[in-house]
């Protein structure tokens, strides 16, 4: 099992608060820092803000040696893909191979009218997302590229330059493993994540996105869980846990870290519990 940590960015976590947890997260031994890509607070809290998710993973990049770092998620509805394949790109040079794309439709609708960006239906959403991950795909690849669709055309793309990473970043998508995303996964995506689900849960999505893998003739992807299931578990009984994970097919987890100025629990975490489940 690989531990990563998953920071609610949008919550008011500052510069200095970043940078201390990234650097706690490395020395601790955890594989990754995700952190989400929101606007606002989803907590409806006054005051809070949010440093935009790709360049704080840039700046991050070259504080850091060997820990990865990603997005759980970006919305589709935030970027062009164009713009969004660069960033990903830029800081995959930065960190010298080190990040991570987690890719998704958004879903807080709050956020999408106060700043502007399109919200449509969920099948629309669904539809944007779709072609934002084959753009995304594409410009990682070393060949020039046409795509036209129902939101995005290009004419004769050549995105340079290309990733670190070979043959690219990881790409993740995720959710609750449904026909379409299910389908959506095995065609592009390194990884599947779901979230705040149960072992029986995990159980269930990691066996749709492995047929689906199946269904196009390729191998089952690995399956991930990001949650906050571990707070207020004692070390003993969070590795338990975890091994309860493990047995239902979760190949890595994102512990959901919702006191972000408190570093001495992703110490205790490095130091206690990621030894154990390694």
């Amino acid at each position: 099992m690989r531990v990563c940590l998953m920071i609610e960015g949008q919550e008011g976590v500052t510069w200095d608060q970043w940078r201390a947890l990234a650097t706690t997260a490395e020395a601790a031994g955890f594989e990754a820092l995700f952190r989400s890509d929101h606007y606002m607070s989803l907590e409806g809290a006054p005051g809070r803000g949010s440093l935009d998710a790709w360049s704080t993973i840039n700046a991050l990049s070259a504080l850091t040696t060997t820990l990865r770092l990603g997005t759980l998620v970006s919305p589709a509805t935030f970027r062009h893909p164009s713009v969004l394949a660069r960033s990903v790109v830029t800081a995959d040079h930065v960190s010298g191979g080190r990040v991570e794309l987690g890719m998704g439709t958004g879903w807080h609708e709050g956020e999408h009218r106060a700043f502007g960006f399109p919200f449509e239906s969920q099948r629309e959403r669904f539809d944007r997302l779709a072609e934002q991950v084959e753009i995304v795909h594409r410009s990682w690849g070393s060949e020039p590229f046409d795509f036209e669709g129902a939101f995005y055309r290009l004419d004769g793309a050549d995105a340079l330059p290309e990733p670190v990473q070979k043959p690219h970043p990881r790409l993740l998508l995720g959710g609750k493993a449904g026909p379409r995303a299910a389908a959506l996964a095995a065609r592009w995506a390194d990884e599947y994540n779901t979230v705040m689900a149960t072992p029986e849960e995990c159980s269930e999505r990691r066996e749709r996105i492995a047929a689906a893998c199946r269904e196009i003739g390729r191998e089952p992807i690995p399956f991930s869980l990001m949650g906050n299931f571990w707070a207020g578990l004692e070390p003993d009984a969070l590795i338990e846990r975890l091994r309860e994970y493990e047995a239902a097919g979760v190949e890595r987890v994102m512990l959901q870290h919702l006191r972000h100025d408190d570093l001495a629990i992703v110490e205790l975490i490095g130091r206690e519990v990621i030894p154990a489940v390694r």
